[in-house]
């Protein structure tokens, strides 16, 4: 055959993404939409992929936030900020919301911030993206964990249980809030991990009569960690293992290094009032002046439900009989005391429904900012979870999936383009 005869045939470039969670099946779809350069297959060590993103928001999918009103991003990424600022500028909650309703998943904000489906199932939200790998011909292998991998003259070898293994030229890791034993073996690689450790959890609290109280939600509370800066607001809720709520989540997602470190023992400062002293004793000095002959379990700040202000008079040591005009100076002391540093012993964590989240992975360091490319291996990227990226409840963590999985996406497909 004459050399002008001969047909150049484009060779696909092998990907493998290991983890079919949010971030991971994110990024196929989104590269397999892009492209057709590639021969994807996404790898997930459980059952079924996207698992985890079927039960976010209570199965209703809090699938991002409008943003609108936040101080700034350091408060909802403890960890992360900065490189979350720099990537919203290819992909943002703004295009998270566009591309999901061009994909036939139609969205509302909540008062909150909080953006679900208006189906109010997660269920659309992992039939879309699957639909999408599957149009596609993106192959999702099931049951298959990574056990090891090495990268040899541009190659990635994967290795997986029963001596399975394959060859890629591209690897992207998802896989989540991974392990101490599999994020070490990227260290091997030249890749520097920060600790994993758990952050959004609820607070053990050893208390048998506070726990009592289990149900009671108070709304604009505050809350700190005693000789620390770490605080949050939000509501509070008392459980019959202690305290969970926005408040309590948002500290120990703040804290989570601390509490770790401190093995999970601490003391939390709760401010019922979200107030000063001076407000709470002002507070109560007019309830007493326009009560003086109400009993004082039946007169008390709106916000405290009856049941923890008689928690409260009992722990104050006053008579749930005595009338307003009874109560002394020093039982008032007492009393703003509780309203606004009232002191528990915190004995452990409790994990948070199914959205356990992870504080550490893959530092930041050992990335590049603009494509999460490993600086150290060649082809090699990290999205979602498994970077020391993490956040507060309120859609921050899957929008962080979704800004990261979606750079790769560009990136990959950029860079063949650019090779070709």
């Amino acid at each position: 055959m004459r050399p002008d005869k001969i047909i150049k045939m484009t060779v696909k470039k092998k990907i493998a993404v290991i983890g079919a969670g949010a971030a991971g099946c994110f990024c196929a779809a989104n590269i397999a939409e892009m492209s057709q350069l590639f021969d994807i297959t996404v790898f997930e060590s459980g059952a079924e992929p996207m698992r985890k993103l079927a039960l976010t928001g209570g199965g209703r999918c809090n699938i991002t936030n409008t943003f609108e009103g936040l101080p700034s991003v350091v408060s909802v990424y403890p960890r992360g900020a900065n490189l979350m600022k720099k990537l919203f500028y290819t992909f943002d909650h703004n295009n998270t919301v566009e591309w999901f309703e061009n994909h036939g998943v139609a969205l509302f904000d909540q008062p909150d911030g909080r953006v679900f489906p208006e189906s109010e199932n997660a269920m659309q939200v992992v039939d879309t993206l699957y639909d999408i790998l599957r149009r596609n011909r993106v192959s999702v292998k099931t049951g298959f964990r990574l056990q090891s991998f090495t990268h040899e003259e541009g190659k990635f070898q994967l290795f997986f249980p029963e001596k399975y293994h394959e060859e890629f030229d591209i690897m992207i890791v998802a896989t989540g809030g991974a392990g101490k034993e599999f994020i070490a073996q990227f260290a091997d690689h030249g890749i520097e991990i920060a600790d994993p450790v758990p952050s959004l959890f609820t607070f053990t609290i050893n208390d048998k009569i506070f726990n009592q109280l289990t149900g009671v939600t108070i709304e604009d509370v505050s809350c700190s960690l005693a000789s620390t800066k770490f605080s949050a607001e939000g509501s509070i809720l008392v459980t019959h293992w202690g305290l969970s709520g926005p408040a309590v989540l948002k500290l120990s997602s703040y804290a989570a290094r601390y509490l770790a470190e401190n093995k999970y023992t601490s003391f939390v400062i709760v401010n019922w009032l979200n107030t000063n002293e001076e407000e709470a004793r002002t507070m109560l000095l007019d309830l007493q002046k326009r009560n003086p002959q109400k009993g004082i379990v039946a007169a008390h700040p709106p916000k405290i439900t009856n049941r923890l202000w008689q928690y409260f008079l009992s722990k104050c040591g006053i008579e749930e009989s005595r009338r307003w005009a009874e109560v002394s100076k020093k039982s008032l002391n007492r009393l703003v005391s509780c309203l606004i540093s009232d002191n528990y012993k915190v004995q452990g964590k409790g994990r948070y429904r199914d959205e356990f989240v992870t504080c550490g992975g893959v530092s930041l360091s050992s990335v590049n900012g603009k494509t999460l490319e490993s600086k150290s291996v060649q082809n090699l990227y990290f999205i979602g979870e498994i970077l020391d990226i993490d956040a507060v409840t309120g859609g921050f963590n899957l929008q962080a999936a979704w800004t990261t999985g979606y750079t790769v996406a560009i990136s990959v497909v950029s860079s063949q383009s650019n090779q070709n």
